[in-house]
């Protein structure tokens, strides 16, 4: 199960996926980025560190989105994840096609 928050803070939307993202849960997480989207954010930070699991199907949400981000030139980076989760996103070949950082600053930095 997972709970997100949403926080705007300097002209970005902040998600922050709380515990386990699954099959049943990354709809969730699919609607909190669109919602994102259409309200017009370009720049995204996904902060993870609270973010214990994710499925094949939680990180087909990201993948689901590269190409429109890139179409419509909105920025998004992931970053606070754990061992477990980074390796989860290596293991698929995404940590090259996403950006993701080790902290928030740094995320910050990515999105200028």
């Amino acid at each position: 199960m997972v709970q997100i928050k949403r926080i705007q803070e300097e002209g970005a939307d902040i998600i922050v996926p709380i515990g386990e993202i699954d099959a049943s849960s990354s709809i969730e997480l699919d609607l909190t980025i669109a919602k994102s989207v259409g309200e017009g954010y370009t720049k995204i930070l996904v902060d993870c560190s609270a973010l214990e699991y994710i499925s094949s199907a939680g990180l087909g949400v990201f993948m689901s989105y590269i190409e429109e981000f890139s179409d419509k030139n909105i920025k998004m980076v992931l970053f606070g994840m754990s061992e477990r989760v980074v390796n989860t996103f290596e293991i698929l070949g995404l940590s090259e096609l996403l950006v993701i950082v080790e902290n928030k600053e740094e995320a910050k930095k990515r999105l200028v």
